[in-house]
């Protein structure tokens, strides 16, 4: 079987497609044939070896890959040959709350991840796919999506009728939007494009702003808020975006703080006792919040918009279109 790998150092240029023995599985593990991955913005920070000396080559990259079981070892009843699954993103994360064993099993990263024609998992991490999504719709669920879902929900508590602010149109913010329409809440979504505001608009968004034109877009989304500001953020943008964040949030309202997009950055904490808001640090979430999340997907046969599918020899360039920022949704690699 064929495998992308990093094999004595990182950057996309040393990113090279390997022969591998096919994997055979020993006691609880499953041999997943993969159909499909989908990148994140993480997968960038790995490529250029962003993480130190926490991640090492040689490594196989992408946490996010859905496919079929094949075989599975000894003792193993949680899946089937034929099941249609996706890999958690953390292996060891089944329930409960993060540690430092768990963060140490994160595919793509910790240990190897999923851009190969096959892997060999523990059958633990495993889930199955909504019936109604494909390969490619099924491995966008590990990361973003179940991010966007532990921001609203786990984290948030998020009710009907409450507020939104969602930054961006990359994966983690389009699942949001998704997500917080399905729950009845109203959604505020800022972008640098019009053109994609206007597709943010045609999946439900409420209120708009381009965060180019108006960089002081808090405004905008107090105003739409009455003047109260919005009950909860997701903020992908990291330390760039948090303080206009802090300014856009209502008093005693959540930011869920995902990213590093937008770089560098100063906040002031004195908005945050100010204002009593709670920012909860998000790193995609447990199997049972992904099992949670499936099931609301399944309900509503919710689709996860995909931007543009690469081939698996396309991989390098499907990174580089990532880079580029230009995607609406997620990027995908037809295995």
């Amino acid at each position: 079987m064929k495998a992308w790998r990093f094999q004595n150092a990182f950057g996309l240029e040393n990113l090279a497609c390997v022969e591998f023995p096919d994997p055979q599985p020993g006691p609880g593990q499953a041999v997943v044939r993969v159909r499909a991955c989908s990148l994140n913005y993480r997968d960038l920070v790995v490529s250029k070896g962003g993480y130190g000396k926490a991640v090492k080559p040689p490594l196989t990259p992408l946490s996010d890959g859905a496919g079929e079981v094949i075989a599975v070892g000894p003792g193993v009843t949680r899946v089937k040959p034929g099941d249609r699954v996706a890999a958690i993103f953390m292996q060891g994360w089944l329930e409960g709350g993060p540690d430092d064993a768990k963060a140490a099993t994160a595919l793509g990263g910790a240990i190897d991840g999923m851009l190969a024609e096959q892997v060999c998992l523990d059958a633990s991490g495993l889930v199955k796919l909504p019936d109604h999504l494909g390969f490619t719709e099924g491995a966008t669920l590990p990361c973003a999506a179940v991010t966007a879902w532990h921001s609203l929900f786990d984290s948030g508590r998020l009710q009907p009728g409450q507020s939104v602010l969602v930054q961006g149109t990359g994966g983690v913010s389009i699942f949001a939007l998704q997500f917080a329409k399905l729950a009845g809440a109203r959604v505020f979504a800022t972008s640098s494009s019009d053109e994609k505001l206007e597709r943010a608009k045609a999946l439900g968004a409420d209120g708009v702003v381009n965060y180019r034109v108006h960089s002081d877009w808090d405004r905008a989304a107090r105003e739409f808020t009455g003047g109260a500001g919005v009950d909860h953020v997701v903020e992908v943008g990291g330390a760039g975006t948090l303080p206009v964040s802090l300014k856009a949030v209502r008093r005693g309202g959540h930011i869920a703080l995902i990213g590093v997009l937008s770089g560098a950055g100063e906040v002031d904490p004195r908005f945050i006792f100010l204002k009593q808001v709670k920012i909860q640090g998000i790193y995609v979430g447990s199997r049972r919040m992904f099992e949670d999340m499936n099931q609301a997907i399944a309900a509503v046969r919710l689709r996860p918009v995909v931007d543009r599918v690469f081939g698996f020899e396309e991989a390098p360039e499907a990174l580089r279109h990532l880079e580029r920022g230009a995607h609406f949704g997620k990027v995908c690699i037809a295995v």
